[in-house]
């Protein structure tokens, strides 16, 4: 069972996001508590990637064309913590 923080830019930006990126958010946060971030990985349309440059030590998902989930695994605590949920900005 992995444990998700999510950080405050992220907290901050839930209330204005769409009523279908909520719903497949809360969907991507299921498949991570039960299956980690393995499970996101395998599920192609989340398209679950390693973020390189600035981002580094970053990965990202995809919740549909537009909007991402950043966010990073801290593997010594089984925790994930998201970073922002961003319409494919990642200034």
């Amino acid at each position: 069972m992995w444990k998700i923080l999510e950080g405050r830019e992220a907290r901050r930006v839930l209330d204005s996001l769409p009523h279908e990126i909520l719903k497949r958010y809360e969907k991507w946060k299921e498949v991570l508590i039960t299956s980690g971030p393995l499970g996101l990985r395998r599920i192609k349309g989340f398209r679950d990637e390693g973020l390189k440059g600035r981002w580094f030590g970053f990965r990202s998902s995809r919740l549909n064309i537009q909007y991402r989930v950043i966010y990073k695994v801290i593997k010594t605590e089984v925790t994930v913590l998201i970073i922002k949920i961003t319409p494919h900005d990642y200034r």
